[in-house]
């Protein structure tokens, strides 16, 4: 299995929790955001895997990665701070307006 396939259920879940909370007071907001969020962690990501890698404490088989890179890293590591950076947020707002709703 290739990196880019194990990233395909986090990103579906992401998707469809997100999306869940389109009706939600603040989404926009939230998106714009979960967007700024997502861009710093994938510049730190960027940087820290590049270190990491650079000083082979892991590597990537060729076969399992798409090829694409950003310096050493492939661009699959993006994936994961993206999801984190919007569905952590949305799952926050599921939560809270169900605890919400539950004490009225």
């Amino acid at each position: 299995m290739t990196y880019g396939l194990i990233v395909v259920p986090f990103a579906l879940v992401t998707a469809v929790i997100t999306l869940a909370t389109v009706r939600h007071p603040h989404f926009r907001q939230r998106m714009v955001a979960s967007a700024a969020t997502a861009l710093v962690l994938c510049v730190l990501t960027a940087i820290f895997d590049n270190v990491m890698i650079a000083l082979d404490l892991f590597t990537y088989p060729e076969h399992l990665i798409s090829g694409i890179r950003i310096g050493l890293a492939p661009i699959e590591d993006l994936a994961y701070p993206v999801c984190a950076a919007f569905l952590l947020p949305a799952v926050l707002t599921l939560v809270s307006r169900e605890r919400r709703d539950a004490h009225v």
